[in-house]
């Protein structure tokens, strides 16, 4: 969808050239009109337009000026003079300005629909030649990293970075769309892959008023997927592993399933076992089983201990299971243990 500003300061040709702009099917999305180059040029820099249709003889500024600003400032707008027959060589001018295509009044309908046509194919061909950022997965990873680890620092850099690139490529404010829209989508396609919680983007190209409007959804998109993890990391914006190890340390005396410390962090279990696996280099289990060993063998080395109750200490109900699984760790059994230590059971 396309968006078109047509400044005139003869109101009938305004309403004219917008009503058959309208109703040509062209696909032209929004259709907005100013009298004179200066408020025209407000409108642009608040929603720039992708096509500018401007007549040459206006109060206030007239539009071979406001075309060379536009050329200037937004070099993405394809731009259409409308002139009558006595100015078309003055009108001439308007190339050096990066005028596009030129409408002779008295304008038809006929006229409009060649000249529509033309913009359009142009536009398209622009956009088939652009090289898809969707398709670079190093701003997606980036960005998804970011949001993951709650970096709101490095969120808010990617997408100034992301969007001081649109504005050096001199896209249109449908291309930047687009691209966005395609960027938001690959990276809720990567969070959601990371199998936690489904996450939908409402970033919808047709609904979007503009760059800054692209932004913003981005902006709040991003802000909305930090704020579900954090809800299901139940407010801990910390690291899910360090926070697991803390669980671990805490809860050593009792027994509990990778399942329950998944819940707790607000993770799929499935991914948090290869999740704790490729940070540590051991499974939940192994480094569970680990650890209460450790403990095991700070306790032993206190005489005042018995061994049964250490066996329940590190989350052990059945004694035999404790001593069998310590003997597999250290070779020795817990009484074998504590003989080396020099402390009678």
């Amino acid at each position: 969808m396309y968006n078109v500003l047509v400044v005139d300061d003869e109101p009938m040709i305004r309403r004219g050239l917008t009503k058959i702009l309208e109703s040509g099917g062209f696909g032209l999305e929004d259709i907005r009109s100013a009298e004179n180059g200066v408020e025209a040029l407000e409108q642009i820099r608040a929603f720039p337009p992708d096509f500018l249709f401007t007549d040459i003889r206006m109060a206030k500024m007239d539009g071979l000026e406001l075309c060379g600003v536009v050329s200037r400032e937004y070099p993405h707008i394809q731009i259409v003079i409308v002139t009558g027959y006595d100015d078309f060589a003055y009108a001439r001018q308007g190339i050096a300005c990066g005028v596009k295509e030129y409408l002779l009044k008295p304008i038809t309908k006929k006229s409009i629909q060649e000249v529509v046509v033309r913009l359009l194919d142009a536009e398209r061909k622009r956009e088939r030649s652009l090289p898809s950022l969707a398709k670079s997965t190093a701003w997606i990873d980036a960005m998804e990293e970011a949001v993951w680890s709650l970096s709101e620092d490095d969120v808010a850099r990617g997408i100034e970075s992301l969007f001081g690139e649109l504005r050096g490529k001199g896209l249109s404010t449908h291309q930047q769309t687009a691209i966005v829209a395609d960027l938001c989508e690959l990276l809720a396609r990567k969070l959601n892959a990371r199998d936690v919680y489904p996450l939908e983007t409402s970033f919808r190209k047709e609904s979007v008023a503009g760059s800054e409007d692209a932004r913003a959804r981005l902006v709040e998109f991003a802000a909305s997927a930090m704020d579900a993890l954090r809800t299901k990391r139940k407010g801990k914006a910390k690291d899910p592993i360090e926070e697991a190890k803390k669980f671990v340390e805490l809860h050593l005396s009792r027994d509990f399933s990778l399942e329950e410390v998944a819940d707790m962090l607000g993770l799929n279990a499935s991914y948090f076992s290869q999740l704790f696996k490729q940070s540590t280099g051991e499974t939940f289990a192994s480094y569970r089983i680990r650890r209460r060993m450790e403990r095991a063998k700070r306790l032993l080395a206190e005489p005042r201990h018995r061994i049964t109750d250490i066996s329940y200490e590190v989350g052990y109900a059945d004694h035999p299971h404790f001593t069998k699984t310590f003997k597999k760790m250290t070779g020795d059994t817990p009484k074998q243990f504590r003989e080396k230590l020099g402390i009678d059971s």
